[in-house]
């Protein structure tokens, strides 16, 4: 009887590891300059103040400060960085 060996294994493999996406430090925390704030896909949350954007939507401090999130124009969330001599 002819036999074939079950190939249930490479069939498998197709589970992709997390992204960790998500807000790493929050409002009122303190930051360094190059810090993660906000890892996200498409801009649920923009860049304010001190804060730039990276190509992979990925929101960075730009300055040594303290973490602020407010809602501007037309509703939206946008994240800051306020500096040391003015926090």
């Amino acid at each position: 009887m002819a036999h074939k060996k079950g190939v249930g294994s490479s069939k498998n493999g197709r589970e992709s590891a997390a992204q960790r996406l998500g807000v790493k430090i929050f409002g009122g925390q303190k930051v360094i300059a190059g810090n993660i704030i906000v890892r996200q896909r498409g801009s649920k949350h923009n860049a304010g103040e001190n804060v730039a954007m990276g190509k992979d939507d990925t929101l960075y401090a730009l300055v040594d400060g303290t973490v602020q999130f407010h809602k501007g124009k037309r509703d939206k969330s946008y994240v800051s960085v306020i500096p040391e001599a003015q926090a």
